[in-house]
């Protein structure tokens, strides 16, 4: 018996092996997560801090600017291109140079500063500018570190053209390949730094701000969360092999009195019995083990004949739960399954249109079982089984089917939803973006195997914003409806029209080159300067669009044709809005 325990004991030990590694997997890697979450939120809300102080760099320079350019002084200086003066007068603003006409120019402007113009206007129109700079350079870092709130070795860098222009010595002049927004880690000069990147800077194209925070903290927090996880996990095996020896001696004494009755159970022996003695556990354990065997000899021709029918019943439920986003499919072989578990003569379910979905012969017998399909405030209608008499067991059975019935089905009805969600802008019901680019995908890839044109029109209405701010947002978008609903009058069946975006719309037109393209899109134009839109109070609401079209040749891709038809869009908007441009030439207007 002794070497029973010492297996009793491995055996709790390899049982308990597999959860404590994976509660060890689970929490180290929380761990993990945690401190390098810790750390990218500081660096985040570190980069908040520094673009607002940038910000409020921008605003400083750019007041000092106007400021300098309202001094009637330094007007009377720029007029008369007196250097001295005006030199004089940028004393104390280092960041501060001035430009005039014939290439007269005070102050230095820094290449790599982030500049704004404060132009000067005389009576004779425009005298010159005063040019504020905010170069991206050390003094820069070092007021964005003061009000970062950025740990004492966590630091500030300035990127410009992706190469570290200022910050700590051991980062200038690496390059950064990071994706705005997200973390990163990153090394320079053999040290790991976690990286966050900025987008590009206003007036600053080029450039942008980082914020950098020593791999080292986070690899530092990580080993001492391990060592703790280690000495936890040793002491939890240990605790498991002593209560495991202990407990494995009090089983020992106790099973040998059951070993013999039990081999003879094993072997078929129904009719032997375990002796009972005392009043402990292993006693109940006793009694509850002859009460089974009991049991064992009435039910095993029940289990045998239930058998049959169970794996039916099984193998239509399963089938009901693959045909989730079948709704018709599902209900069928819901019922035809309730039938089958309850022995039924036949059953219905009455969905909530009023559809009858039947199996077997429903009506028949005495008995009835009726069971509401519903899961909150949806309603898949009712579920009725019928025989000559029902069981509280087939009751049960029948709303244990149905429960499970109706997850199966309120999958199917979710799944339905996010279908279409997926597909359509919700506002004006027109396909929405990604419908849009799936769709173009789908017609270039079949011109490139069967030839033939294709054009793409990108329509924005003219002056929404001011439909907004004037008439309000709901009559903004009645205005979007409309003309997502003339868009859709105005298409065939195998065009598409999307709304691309706020008030940018497309049109997808296969077999349509670029003249017929164009024809669509003037039609659209002068269908919707004709429609009345009112407002909430009844005003009449003046809509127009621009539009630009494009076609395939010459654009080959998807990037290319958008491109080209936005590009044509803008120089409709240049020249006047109201009208439609091609990426060949304007289309002639009545």
């Amino acid at each position: 018996m002794a070497s029973f325990k010492v297996k009793l004991v491995a055996y709790f030990l390899l049982l308990s092996l597999l959860p404590l590694a994976a509660a060890f997997w689970g929490f180290s890697t929380v761990a993990a997560r945690s401190e390098t979450r810790r750390v990218d939120a500081r660096l985040q809300a570190g980069l908040r801090a520094d673009l607002a102080t940038y910000q409020d760099e921008l605003v400083a320079a750019d007041a000092d600017a106007a400021q300098l350019a309202r001094n009637l002084a330094f007007q009377r200086a720029l007029i008369r291109h007196d250097r001295g003066a005006i030199q004089r007068l940028l004393k104390g603003h280092p960041n501060l140079s001035v430009e005039a006409g014939n290439g007269f120019q005070v102050g230095r402007v820094d290449a790599t500063a982030a500049t704004r113009q404060v132009a000067v206007v005389g009576e004779r129109g425009t005298r010159g500018a005063v040019i504020a700079a905010v170069p991206l350079d050390q003094s820069l870092v070092s007021r964005l570190e003061g009000r970062s709130g950025l740990d004492a070795d966590e630091h500030v860098i300035l990127i410009e053209d992706r190469r570290v222009v200022a910050g700590p010595a051991d980062t200038l002049g690496s390059r950064i390949d990071a994706l705005p927004g997200r973390t990163h880690t990153l090394t320079f000069s053999s040290t790991r730094y976690r990286t966050l990147v900025a987008e590009t800077l206003d007036n600053m194209p080029s450039g942008t701000i980082g914020v950098i925070s020593p791999q080292t903290r986070i690899d530092a927090a990580n080993h001492a969360a391990m060592q703790r996880l280690l000495a936890g996990l040793f002491a939890c095996m240990l605790l498991v092999a002593i209560v495991a020896y202990i407990e494995g001696r009090a089983i020992v004494r106790t099973l040998r009195r059951l070993v013999d009755a039990t081999r003879a159970i094993s072997r078929g022996d129904l009719e032997q019995r375990v002796p009972v003695q005392g009043r402990d556990e292993f006693a109940l354990l006793g009694r509850t083990f002859n009460e089974m065997a009991a049991q064992l000899q009435t039910r095993l021709a029940e289990l045998e004949r239930q058998r049959g029918r169970l794996r039916d019943v099984i193998a239509r439920f399963g089938e009901a739960l693959g045909a989730t986003h079948d709704a018709d499919q599902l209900m069928r072989l819901i019922v035809e399954a309730a039938v089958e578990a309850t022995s039924a003569k036949g059953g219905v379910i009455i969905s909530s249109s009023g559809e009858l979905i039947q199996a077997g012969k429903p009506g028949e017998g005495g008995d009835k079982i009726e069971v509401p399909l519903s899961a909150g405030d949806v309603t898949f209608g009712s579920l009725l089984l019928f025989g000559d008499h029902f069981e509280d067991e087939d009751r049960m059975t029948a709303v244990s089917l149905a429960s499970h019935a109706v997850v199966a089905l309120e999958n199917a009805r979710l799944h339905r939803i996010v279908e279409r969600q997926a597909l359509v802008d919700g506002l004006t019901g027109l396909a929405n973006r990604r419908q849009c680019e799936d769709t173009l995908a789908s017609e270039l890839a079949r011109l490139e195997r069967f030839g033939g044109p294709l054009a793409v029109v990108v329509t924005d209405l003219d002056w929404f914003k001011d439909v907004n701010d004037r008439y309000g947002h709901p009559s903004g978008d009645a205005v979007l409806r409309e003309f997502a609903q003339l868009l859709q009058e105005s298409v065939r069946d195998v065009d598409l029209a999307g709304r691309w975006g706020g008030e940018e719309f497309m049109l997808i037109l296969p077999g349509t080159d670029l003249a017929g393209g164009a024809q669509v899109a003037e039609r659209v134009r002068i269908a919707l300067a004709g429609r009345i839109v009112l407002s909430a109070d009844g005003s009449p609401i003046p809509v127009t669009a621009s539009f630009g079209v494009a076609a395939t040749p010459p654009a080959s891709t998807a990037a290319e044709l958008f491109s080209a038809a936005d590009a044509a869009l803008y120089e409709a908007k240049r020249n006047g809005k109201n009208r439609v441009e091609t990426d060949a030439e304007p289309v002639a207007h009545p």
